[in-house]
């Protein structure tokens, strides 16, 4: 059973940091990309990030980039998301989400994990 687990949510204050993490479990970790997308309060989906299967290329939403940094670890199976001077507008709840292997479709999503930013 293919599972996905965030965790590393919480209240920040505006310029303030956090980091995510997503444990993977079920599949072969280290042979998919993986993203991370955000949903804020009434609004869509928001893809935030994507980093490919070795970590060599990573890619970002216009507002994150110079903020956010995504990692992986292969040997933990576990997904980052590095958060820097956070904004109110950064409120959301964070998702993870396993690629296919066709570029930008995903067949699996984590819970979720809540993301508030506010002083």
């Amino acid at each position: 059973e293919v599972q996905l687990v965030e965790s590393g949510g919480g209240l920040v204050q505006p310029g303030g940091s956090l980091r995510l993490s997503c444990v993977a479990s079920g599949f072969t970790f280290d042979a998919y990309a993986m993203i991370w997308v955000r949903q804020a309060p009434g609004k869509g989906l928001e893809w935030v990030s994507r980093i490919s299967w070795n970590g060599g290329m990573t890619y970002y939403g216009g507002s994150m980039k110079g903020r956010f940094t995504i990692s992986r670890d292969n040997a933990k199976n576990t997904l980052y998301l590095e958060m820097n001077s956070l904004r109110s507008e950064d409120t959301a709840v964070y998702y993870c989400a396993k690629e296919t292997d066709t570029v930008s479709e995903y067949d699996y999503w984590g819970q979720g994990t809540q993301v508030t930013v506010s002083s």
